[in-house]
């Protein structure tokens, strides 16, 4: 298969993206996948019972970023 990666970046409130993370984690719980829409298609995304999780975050000055990562 080859090698599919969609990526996207949106500014928004804490609240919206607090939001979005409540959808992908309820998507993932009950349907055991991950659906994502860009340009109008949509992807879904099967994941298996195990996945390694991965939390980084990097503080600097005047800002930050806290990346939540999933993989299989």
């Amino acid at each position: 298969m080859d090698e599919i990666e969609l990526e996207t970046k949106t500014t928004m409130s804490r609240e919206d993206a607090a939001a979005k993370l409540r959808q992908i984690a309820d998507s993932l719980a009950r349907h055991n996948q991950v659906d994502l829409v860009r340009d109008g298609r949509r992807m879904s995304v099967a994941i298996p019972d195990q996945v390694e999780v991965e939390v980084e975050v990097e503080l600097e000055d005047g800002g930050g970023s806290l990346e939540i990562e999933l993989s299989w």
